[in-house]
């Protein structure tokens, strides 16, 4: 399987799967539909699958165009049936998606939205996370609570440490800043900044990230270190706890 990352509107990004051998594609998210098609007519693909995480407008926004053009079939979470544009197939938590080679399993991560889901594609440790992982940052809560979010990322943490993060927009130059502030003694997230301000200056995308580099330095998943408690001034405090703090001091940031 091959990934192509495509970047919509200001900071979104969508991915296209593309299986070589068969001429086979899926789209994650599809914010708009320009830049997928341009894409497809370029390489001469068609668009068999659109695979939605949840129903904000900049993760469906396509989704009506591409099917249209392309009789693609909207994958989404039968809890956000009434939600996501155009769906087709209703997965629930846990669930494996199969088609021809694409096979992933569905895990509900409700907190940024109450139908958020990613798509693990477990065959090649490929995870669409869309805007609950974000590199080096988690979602903004809009529907959910502070402990489901906090229960979804505890999820993800559980999976591979190779595991590739794709997630659904450009944010983490930004987010670095906000990690640094109070985990300043992490020297693989200092070493990290290094990486990610010579990709920015390249042009290129600081996507995919890896859950074990996410474990070592993103600050939404290391709420139960010292340090960064001590820098919260909150030492006592339990995860989860810390976890919230982190959350509304990043809305403000």
């Amino acid at each position: 399987m091959k990934i192509e990352v495509i970047s919509c509107l200001k900071d979104n990004y969508s991915y296209l799967i593309i299986d070589e051998k068969i001429k086979k594609t899926c789209v994650i998210d599809p914010s708009e539909s320009e830049p997928i098609i341009n894409f497809l007519e370029k390489n001469n693909l068609k668009l068999n699958y659109i695979l939605n995480t949840h129903h904000h407008y900049d993760h469906v926004g396509g989704n009506s165009e591409l099917k249209k053009k392309y009789n693609s079939i909207v994958v989404g979470f039968k809890g956000d049936s009434k939600r996501i544009p155009e769906i087709d197939i209703m997965l629930e938590d846990g669930e494996i998606w199969k088609e021809e080679n694409f096979e992933a399993k569905i895990i509900h991560i409700p907190g940024h939205t109450l139908g958020h889901i990613c798509f693990y594609f477990y065959n090649e440790n490929n995870l669409f996370t869309g805007d609950t992982l974000f590199s080096l940052g988690c979602g903004r809560i809009f529907e959910g609570t502070y402990e489901q979010m906090f229960l979804s990322l505890e999820k993800i943490k559980k999976l591979p440490p190779e595991t590739k993060i794709y997630c659904g927009h450009e944010y983490t130059l930004q987010n670095s800043k906000f990690c640094i502030t109070y985990d300043n003694k992490n020297k693989n997230l200092i070493k990290k900044i290094k990486e990610i301000n010579e990709k920015i200056k390249d042009n290129q995308p600081t996507i995919p990230s890896t859950l074990k580099d996410e474990l070592k330095n993103n600050i939404f998943l290391r709420s139960d270190d010292e340090n960064i408690k001590t820098n919260l001034n909150i030492s006592n405090s339990s995860s989860l706890e810390t976890f919230s703090k982190l959350r509304d001091l990043k809305d403000n940031f």
